[in-house]
């Protein structure tokens, strides 16, 4: 399977919808605004840091020569980098980054929206990662899993 074979069902295209949806609900049902010179620094700051935290996990598949596409039979066990802090970086970057936006945006309701993007992301695409790690890589992939955090 490729990219273009999963489509639109693919992680960066949940995150720009949850953008998409945090926006709405920023104009349309606000709840509360709490916008700031401090939020909107703040926004920027946790946009800065989930796009580089991104990156830096993307490069490691590219490094240990693995398809960094969910769904695909991985070939490589990554520990190394923010792995070994985190399982799932770069869906921790695009987190950040959804929060960042809603600080950004200083609205309660966009908060609300970005809060719900881990809960949907481990329903369609950690689990299944994790049971092929754990199908391709065995007890190796058991320790692994016994010493990182999934968010």
């Amino acid at each position: 399977m490729s990219i273009s074979h999963n489509f639109p069902d693919i992680p960066p295209v949940w995150a720009l919808g949850f953008l998409a949806a945090e926006v709405a609900a920023a104009f349309v049902l606000p709840l509360a605004f709490f916008s700031s010179s401090l939020t909107t620094m703040i926004g920027m700051g946790l946009i800065v840091v989930g796009l580089a935290v991104m990156v830096w996990s993307a490069l490691w598949f590219r490094r240990k020569q693995t398809s960094i596409e969910p769904r695909e039979v991985p070939t490589a066990l990554i520990v190394e980098g923010p792995y070994r802090i985190n399982r799932n970086p770069i869906y921790t970057g695009m987190a950040l980054g959804l929060v960042g936006v809603a600080f950004w945006l200083g609205a309660l309701s966009a908060v609300a929206v970005a809060i719900g993007f881990p809960f949907v992301i481990t329903t369609r695409f950690i689990r299944g990662e994790e049971a092929a790690l754990r199908s391709a890589f065995g007890p190796q992939a058991d320790a692994y899993f016994a010493r990182s955090r999934r968010w």
